[in-house]
């Protein structure tokens, strides 16, 4: 497949490539050079925080637990 060059800079990814590729209007792509080749990947947009946020359980609350690591003493 083939594409242009725009006077801005802009290329159209041929539409054969965004659907096998999953590429849809407003997906980030990160692209590369490599041995003279232009190299585009679709950018991860999964927080690596948010994957894990809440994954871990405790019977204490968030107060007792920083009261504990800041040596506080308890209130109960």
């Amino acid at each position: 497949m083939r594409t242009k060059v725009s006077e801005k800079g802009q290329i159209t990814l041929p539409k054969p490539l965004r659907e096998r590729l999953g590429i849809r209007p407003g997906d980030h792509l990160d692209v590369t050079e490599e041995d003279g080749r232009l190299v585009a990947s679709k950018a991860s947009t999964r927080d690596p925080v948010a994957s894990v946020y809440g994954i871990l359980k405790t019977p204490r609350s968030t107060d007792e637990l920083m009261r504990e690591l800041r040596g506080e003493p308890d209130t109960v």
